[in-house]
């Protein structure tokens, strides 16, 4: 999805996802090469297999059992050696750029340029600040973020931040949800793709924020599967942890997986 489609082409990729995802196995990470255009080779790992400081005992199906997994990182990841972070099986990666409507961070240029140049599909994500309006943080992003082809769709990071400094804001659902369509119609008339919506358990249920249309979820669950903690099979990305070990990387990570298959994966790009 990274040139904009049309909605009955979005419509037919949701509905066919679910199959898709079946067949899925675990098993050793095996590199890929994938032409995207004439103007890229990807890379891709099916399979990787992580270190995580805390690991999980998953009641249902488990992460490993997804074969294309990615990172999100910002300033706190500090320095990144992205050619390692590829080799060890990232297949993408999702950069903080921007919060609110005057943060931008600090490492959101070099992860931009050196992720793309380590072959790691990548794009951008906005942490959302309930104190500014939609329009602002959206002309924010756009100011920020160059448009570019070749990255997956941006997201918009929508949560509580109870220990926010200066703002704590907690809007009605209603209000959530308008100002949330705001920013995803404007990112979308930019750069010609619908964002990703990145969501937490809290969140998801408190707003409402799930009844969206024409949106593909990004859900964070790391006790349990996300259809089963959100009570929900909407959801295309799961981040599963947030103390994962990624080689190249010298702290923890936050580690994510896509839901679908490999034929749904090189689709979504393409």
């Amino acid at each position: 999805m990274k040139r904009s489609g049309t909605n009955v082409q979005r419509r037919a990729f949701v509905a066919g996802l679910g199959a898709l995802v079946a067949g899925c196995g675990s098993g050793d990470a095996t590199l890929i090469e994938a032409s995207d255009g004439p103007e890229v080779t990807s890379r891709y790992s099916l399979y990787p297999k992580f270190n995580d400081s805390n690991p999980q005992d998953w009641p249902g199906r488990t992460p490993q059992t997804y074969p294309i997994h990615g990172i999100d990182v910002s300033r706190y990841q500090g320095t990144v050696d992205w050619k390692q972070v590829q080799k060890s099986g990232v297949s993408f990666a999702f950069l903080k750029a921007t919060e609110g409507g005057d943060l931008l961070d600090p490492m959101f240029k070099t992860y931009w340029k050196e992720s793309k140049r380590a072959r790691v599909h990548r794009s951008a994500y906005h942490f959302y600040y309930f104190c500014r309006p939609a329009v602002d943080q959206a002309r924010w992003f756009i100011k920020n973020v160059p448009r570019d082809r070749q990255a997956m769709p941006h997201v918009l990071d929508m949560e509580w931040n109870p220990f926010s400094p200066t703002c704590t804001l907690r809007p009605d659902g209603a209000t959530v949800r308008a100002e949330a369509r705001r920013f995803l119609d404007l990112l979308e008339a930019h750069y010609g793709r619908r964002p990703i919506v990145y969501s937490t358990i809290d969140f998801f249920r408190d707003t409402g924020i799930g009844r969206l249309r024409r949106t593909d979820f990004w859900l964070r669950a790391v006790a349990d599967h996300p259809t089963t903690a959100y009570g929900t099979s909407n959801w295309l990305i799961w981040q599963y942890t947030a103390t994962g070990q990624v080689p190249g990387i010298s702290g923890p990570v936050d580690l994510n997986a896509f839901r679908g298959s490999v034929d749904a994966w090189k689709k979504w790009l393409s």
